[in-house]
């Protein structure tokens, strides 16, 4: 640490060298976040001083945090849903499986899901000391139902189902999988960090949320089509009861138990994600969703016009391909089996689409 500071000019110019390092987002279409509406921005900064870890000092952050709670489940068609704003879907994920091992008692609890699950699922699994176990896609890369319910048995705590999975924009069979859960009395988990954001605003939504009666909690990340700052996630579930498995006495506190994991919580970009979702309605949130989803297929369409193939038609705007060269400063992804990932967030819009196309093409004309 320096003994004497920097002066003010001379420290931000080193921080502005240090941020033209990173890729201008012109060229990222791999990324599942994107830059945050002007709102959220101002809106984060006028609240970045609270902390939600003490909501007793803020109570006004506090109520933000509530609404935006009830504001996602009257989206997801459960207005008296329960939760709170996590830092993303890896920390609601980890939280899901938790409140899944509390409540069902098991001895050696497992958790059954997709191979298309994300990585943080793996986390969580390790910290719980839960026995993980991946069921293979069918043909259209969603989860095989059938071979999940052959997978649960007696020590089967949780199942779990993606809306909007992170490498082919897919949606699970949720319905099939909630009249399992029910069936089996099993935690149904629906990570839907991804899709919760973009399948409700779309002409035809799948059914993936607590309009089916199995489905006892949801994971949805702001940050990523909400167009809010990071990190902002949120944890909903059915009943109250089910976070109340998770509090832990808080004695010195402005409240005396909470259920979150961590501590001091940001409420900055919790207000961030109001502020988009109450600034642009369901009318600006379909509009947003509908342009995405329009630059995925012309996306489609220009890369099959070269010749590179689509793997899938995805479900929301992830789009996959046969490998293919593709020339700097363009970064895209990979999938685990080898193939070309494209995500169409907001920032992807239709000029750097048909800028990509053309470099492409070139590429591997």
């Amino acid at each position: 640490m320096r003994y004497k500071g920097r002066t003010e000019e001379d420290l931000f110019s080193f921080l502005a060298s240090k941020k033209r390092e990173d890729t201008c987002h012109e060229y990222i279409l791999s990324s599942m976040c994107t830059l945050p509406h002007p709102v959220a921005v101002r809106a984060h900064t006028m609240f970045m001083e609270t902390n939600l870890g003490d909501p007793g000092l803020f109570q006004g952050t506090s109520s933000l945090e509530h609404l935006l709670i009830r504001t996602l489940g009257e989206l997801f068609h459960h207005p008296d849903a329960c939760g709170y704003a996590t830092s993303g879907g890896t920390e609601s994920n980890i939280q899901a499986l938790r409140i899944a091992k509390m409540t069902s008692k098991k001895t050696r609890p497992n958790v059954v899901l997709p191979e298309s699950a994300h990585f943080s699922f793996k986390k969580a699994c390790e910290i719980l000391c839960m026995e993980m176990r991946c069921i293979p896609l069918d043909e259209h890369y969603r989860m095989d139902v059938q071979a999940a319910a052959e997978a649960t048995d007696d020590q089967t705590c949780c199942l779990v189902g993606i809306a909007g999975t992170t490498e082919y924009g897919m949606v699970d069979p949720l319905t099939e999988l909630s009249l399992l859960a029910m069936e089996r009395d099993i935690h149904l988990h629906v990570d839907a960090a991804f899709g919760g954001m973009v399948i409700p605003f779309l002409e035809r939504p799948l059914p993936f949320d607590f309009s089916l009666p199995g489905v006892r909690s949801i994971a949805v990340d702001p940050h990523k089509m909400g167009l809010s700052t990071i990190p902002s996630g949120c944890l909903l579930v059915r009943d109250p009861e089910l976070v109340c498995s998770l509090s832990v006495d808080t004695p010195y506190l402005t409240v005396k138990q909470e259920f979150t994991l961590s501590g001091t919580r940001p409420g900055a970009p919790v207000v961030g994600a109001l502020a988009v979702l109450e600034y642009l309605g369901r009318e600006g949130m379909e509009a947003l969703v509908r342009g995405c989803m329009k630059n995925t297929l012309r996306l489609i369409d220009g890369m099959e016009a070269y010749g590179i193939a689509r793997v899938v038609t995805p479900d929301v705007n992830v789009a996959t391909f046969s490998p293919a060269k593709v020339p700097p400063p363009w970064r895209i992804s990979m999938t685990r089996r080898g193939h070309l990932r494209i995500v169409c967030m907001p920032h992807v819009h239709a000029d750097i689409i048909e800028k990509f196309l053309k470099d492409i093409g070139e590429t591997n004309a």
